[in-house]
């Protein structure tokens, strides 16, 4: 497929309605990320527990998001996309509630953790069609030309969701710490109403046509899977924890962390969006060179995060932080999409889409482990995880270093 097969205008239509739905579930993914870790103290969680809640169902989006992306070219992309769309909300609502019931008492920490990690599963199952199937959908309406700027695009409306989230959400939860998760099933159903009236379907292959399973050890995109793993294992980390080191260093309470935390996210997003409107229509690199840019920025930003012992410094790291994963976010996408032909962007979609799953599967759990056992070691460890990571990407050469 190609942007041929729209006009005009009804490609630009697409795109508006993609950066939307992708901003809405931006939105939602770091209000959840801000209110998480004083929402699960606050249910009788330990941090090992809500770090389990985010691993489960990063799993799950590991395990379906391939699945949903060859899906995309069979069922097309608008179904797919609406499914995703309209099956968060409907999760999160259950999700909330699940909540509920743990902070009215009428289930004990253990019951509320295996409810949890139910409705969270249950959530990621269809919530994991969205990020494939918009993907898949941007780089049928781009060419090789502008496939980097269009996944750009959907990285910086993915930034404008989540600096929008985390500062709407601080505000709602000083009304009830649950209010910012209503919020976002509102925000997401507005969404996929929106994306169920405006988004043109595409044609799509044959019924017939089985999808090309593409695997994670492609030579063509296995540097980029490499590279994704890792990249998101490390900002996982960070996403799970930080909370916690803002709230154990200003001792501060469930409602008071939800804020600071997401200023701080809010900072972090803007610093990303930035890159990525800013600089990157203007840099004029090949995607992997893109990563290799954000490797010392990303290196710095957690030193920065260990050694931290105020405000200001752990805030100054997020800043830091946001400019890297600004700039890995696109390389990444746009690098795996422009190693594949045309009719594997679905199934290219949905393995790229699992990745950052995938370091959320670890990420949580290995972060709030860290933590628990000294404040200090997840950043340390996410930084030589970085500085190895800075090695193998100056090292390989990428496909789409050789097409260049």
């Amino acid at each position: 497929m190609s942007a041929l097969e729209l006009s005009k205008q009804q490609t630009e239509t697409a795109k508006r309605t993609l950066l939307a739905s992708v901003a809405a579930i931006g939105f939602a993914q770091t209000v959840l990320f801000a209110i998480l870790a004083p929402l699960g103290r606050e249910a009788g969680l330990v941090e090992i527990q809500i770090g389990a809640i985010i691993s489960a169902s990063s799993l799950t989006l590991f395990l379906i998001s391939p699945i949903w992306g060859r899906t995309s070219d069979v069922w097309g992309r608008r179904k797919v996309l609406l499914i995703g769309l309209f099956g968060y909300s409907l999760g999160t609502a259950f999700f909330a509630a699940a909540f509920q019931a743990a902070l009215l008492g009428l289930l004990i920490p253990v019951l509320a953790f295996s409810a949890l990690i139910v409705t969270r599963i249950g959530n990621a199952t269809v919530m994991a069609a969205v990020m494939p199937a918009a993907n898949a959908y941007m780089a049928d309406i781009t060419d090789v030309t502008t496939r980097t700027k269009g996944m750009s695009a959907l990285g910086a409306a993915s930034n404008i969701g989540s600096m929008l989230g985390p500062a709407i959400g601080g505000l709602l939860a000083s009304i009830t710490l649950l209010t910012p998760l209503y919020f976002s099933v509102g925000l997401t159903l507005v969404a996929a109403f929106f994306a169920l009236s405006t988004l043109p379907d595409l044609p799509r292959q044959p019924t017939g046509t089985k999808p090309k399973r593409l695997k994670y050890s492609d030579p063509r995109i296995f540097p980029f899977v490499v590279a994704g793993l890792f990249i998101f294992m490390g900002f996982a980390i960070v996403q799970q924890t930080i909370a916690f080191r803002f709230q154990d260093i200003l001792q501060l309470n469930a409602a008071e962390t939800a804020k600071v935390v997401g200023i701080s996210m809010m900072i972090a997003a803007g610093a990303s969006l930035f890159v990525q409107m800013a600089v990157i229509p203007r840099l004029k690199v090949t995607p992997f060179v893109l990563l290799r840019i954000s490797m010392p920025l990303m290196i710095a930003a957690f030193a920065t995060m260990a050694m931290s012992e105020s405000k200001l410094l752990l805030t100054t790291a997020m800043f830091i932080q946001g400019l890297g994963m600004g700039l890995a976010g696109p390389g990444f996408m746009a690098g795996a999409s422009l190693a594949v032909s045309a009719k594997e962007q679905g199934a290219v979609a949905g393995v790229a889409a699992s990745c950052p799953p995938l370091g959320f599967s670890v990420g949580p759990l290995l972060g709030t482990f860290l933590y628990s056992i000294n404040p200090t070691y997840p950043y340390w460890f996410s930084c030589g995880i970085y500085i190895l990571l800075s090695v193998f990407v100056f090292l390989v050469k990428s496909q789409d270093s050789i097409k260049s």
